[in-house]
């Protein structure tokens, strides 16, 4: 079976790469897409979500924030703001930004607070449910 490359970066670099996937699902904008080796050349958005990665039956799991994938034949390039995988997730501190977010939704807010706790409950929520992938 052929497989291709995924490069998952953010600001800060590439933060996870594979070199042997077999398949990679993305939860883009419009829903959720597998992509194999000879897919179509594409460039989606994505949104808050996971990115699972199976190579020899196994699966990994790594949560992005928004942001592009570009598809190649032989490769998947996602850029995104924050990229961690199910492994480095600290599930007490995901649960801390929740309970944060959550806090702040119930207050008083102007709209441009509002969406930005918005964004920050949904990213929360994301890691905590990635981490269950560990």
């Amino acid at each position: 079976m052929k497989t291709l490359t995924l490069d998952i970066v953010t600001p800060n670099g590439s933060v996870y790469r594979e070199s042997d996937a077999e398949i990679v699902v993305l939860q883009t904008t419009a829903g959720e897409m597998g992509v194999m080796y000879g897919h179509i050349p594409t460039v989606t958005p994505l949104k808050i979500g996971h990115v699972k990665v199976t190579r020899n039956g196994q699966s990994d799991y790594i949560a992005v924030t928004e942001g592009f994938a570009e598809v190649r034949r032989e490769k998947v390039n996602i850029l995104v703001q924050a990229a961690e995988s199910a492994d480095d997730i600290d599930l007490e501190r995901a649960k801390s930004a929740k309970e944060r977010a959550t806090f702040y939704l119930d207050g008083d807010q102007d709209d441009t607070d509002l969406k930005r706790a918005e964004r920050a409950l949904k990213r929360a929520e994301n890691r905590i449910e990635v981490a269950k992938y560990k």
